[in-house]
């Protein structure tokens, strides 16, 4: 993917139903090579597909944080389960290092939160965690509305 490709993929992200012609002005190419760029991007893979972004993906949650989970033996599937199950978690990676699971969430007041947290740490199979309060993002890739 050269630099062009990143930057037509980059607006994509942004909003994936710009037209061809959008893009093609703002990217400073012609709209042939902004269709065959896309094109190719999809038959290669890079490209998997599209998505609706709905406001509440795109509308942040006024109090964010994320969990660190430390998981005892072989739970890690079964709190990934139990976890899928909250809908105030946005996400979950798993890691190397100290943390088995980091987990995305976000509520409306603080004092929620702290409930989400608090029954997180009760499920079985986790054995330590860390919680981070997210205070701006200063960067992303979501949709924006």
């Amino acid at each position: 993917m050269d630099a062009l490709d990143q930057r037509l993929v980059t607006l994509l992200r942004h909003n994936a139903r710009r037209s061809i012609s959008d893009l093609a002005e703002e990217l400073g190419a012609s709209r042939a090579t902004i269709r065959a760029r896309i094109e190719k991007l999809e038959a290669a893979g890079d490209i998997l597909g599209y998505t609706v972004v709905l406001r509440s993906d795109a509308v942040e949650q006024p109090v964010r944080g994320i969990v660190l989970l430390e998981i005892r033996g072989q739970a890690a599937d079964k709190v990934v389960s139990a976890l899928g199950g909250y809908p105030q978690v946005s996400a979950g990676h798993t890691t190397t290092g100290r943390w088995d699971l980091i987990v995305a969430l976000g509520t409306e007041p603080l004092a929620d939160l702290d409930a989400v947290v608090r029954n997180m740490r009760l499920l079985p199979g986790i054995s330590g965690s860390e919680t981070n309060l997210l205070l701006a993002t200063p960067l992303s890739t979501r949709a924006r509305l």
